[in-house]
C-alpha cells in the first residue's frame, strides 16, 4: 500500500477551529516526516492527534504497533472505518483529550518506554511540551509538529530572539533537533502559518545536570518572567521575597553580569545560578 493511495479517498470532514484541527494531506510532506523520524520497525508508536489517518496508515506499515490518542469522537469513527476498510490491524484508537491521557499507564502495559509523533493543534503545545517534560523518564522520543513559531523557539541558541524559558527547559531535558519544514498548503485547511517537525530525544539530556530540578526550572522561569529587563529586576520581580543581595551575590559567584538580560545565557549559566541561589 503505497503513502498516496493510503490517503484517499479524502475525507471532506469540516475541522473544528476550537480544537485547532488542521488536516495534513500531502503525501511528499508525509513521507518526509516518517522517513525523518526513523522509527524501529519493532516499536509501538503512540500518535499524538492521528485525526484522518495521514501519519498512521503508512506509518502502520513500518512499525510493529500504532497507538492513536485522539479527542474528537468524528475523527475516531472515520479513522476507524478506514482502518477496517484496508484490513490494518496494528492500530488501537483512544478517544481521549491526550493532555489528559495517562502516558505512565501506557507505557506500563506496553512494557517499555513511549515513542511519540504527532501533527500537535498549535493551541495545546505549551502544555503538552509541560507534559512531556513531567514525563521524561518513560518517554524515549517524540517527533511533534509545532507552529513554525514554537519550532524555531525550541531549537533556538542562546542571543536569539526566539530563545526563552521553554527553550531551556525543553533543551535542558532532551537533545532538540529539526526535522521537516511544512508549508501551509500542505494542510487543509491551510493555517495561517507554516509549521515545523521537531525532534525531541529524551535519552541525551543536556550533559550537565542541576542540583536541583524544581530551582533550576523556578529561576529559569523568573529569569525569563520580563523578558525586557534585565536578569536582576526580573529576577526581583519574580521573587520579591528574595533579597537583593542575595541574588547579586549569587551572579558575582557564577560570573554573570547582573544587566544582561536572561536571552544571552546558556544552560549551564542556569545551573550555575539555581545551585548559587541555594547556597545563600
Amino acid at each position: 500500500m503505497s503513502i498516496r493511495s493510503s490517503l484517499k479517498p479524502w475525507q471532506p470532514l469540516r475541522a473544528k477551529k476550537r480544537l485547532g484541527q488542521h488536516f495534513l494531506r500531502d503525501p511528499a510532506v508525509i513521507a518526509q516526516i516518517i522517513r525523518r523520524a526513523g522509527f524501529n520497525p519493532d516499536l509501538t508508536i503512540v500518535e499524538i492527534g492521528p485525526g484522518l489517518g495521514a501519519l498512521t496508515l503508512p506509518l502502520a506499515e513500518r512499525v510493529r504497533h500504532v497507538i492513536g490518542i485522539e479527542k474528537d469522537p468524528r475523527l475516531v469513527e472515520t479513522l476507524q472505518g478506514r482502518l477496517i476498510q484496508r484490513g490494518i490491524g496494528n492500530v488501537t484508537l483512544i478517544r481521549e483529550d491526550v493532555l489528559k491521557a495517562d502516558f505512565e499507564e501506557i507505557a506500563r502495559s506496553l512494557g517499555e518506554s513511549l515513542n511519540l509523533i504527532g501533527n500537535l493543534p498549535f493551541n495545546i503545545s505549551s502544555p503538552f511540551l509541560g507534559k512531556l517534560i513531567r514525563s521524561k523518564d518513560i518517554i524515549t522520543r517524540a517527533v511533534l509538529t509545532f507552529q513554525a513559531e514554537v519550532g524555531r523557539r525550541l531549537v533556538a541558541l542562546p542571543g536569539n530572539k526566539q530563545y526563552g524559558a521553554m527553550t531551556v527547559l525543553v533543551q535542558y531535558h532532551a537533545r532538540v533537533s529539526p526535522l521537516v519544514e511544512i508549508p501551509q498548503a500542505a494542510f487543509y485547511p491551510p493555517p495561517k502559518v507554516g509549521s515545523m517537525v521537531v525532534e525531541l530525544d529524551f535519552t541525551r539530556p543536556h550533559p550537565t545536570r542541576a542540583e536541583d530540578d524544581g530551582s533550576f526550572r523556578n529561576v529559569v522561569k523568573g529569569a525569563f518572567a520580563h523578558r525586557r529587563k534585565t536578569l536582576i529586576n526580573s529576577l526581583k520581580g519574580a521573587f520579591p521575597e528574595w533579597p537583593q543581595e542575595k541574588m547579586l551575590k549569587a551572579m558575582e559567584k557564577c560570573g554573570i553580569e547582573p544587566k544582561k538580560r536572561a536571552e544571552v545565557l546558556g544552560i549551564d549559566d542556569f545551573i550555575r545560578l539555581s545551585k548559587a541561589l541555594d547556597s545563600f
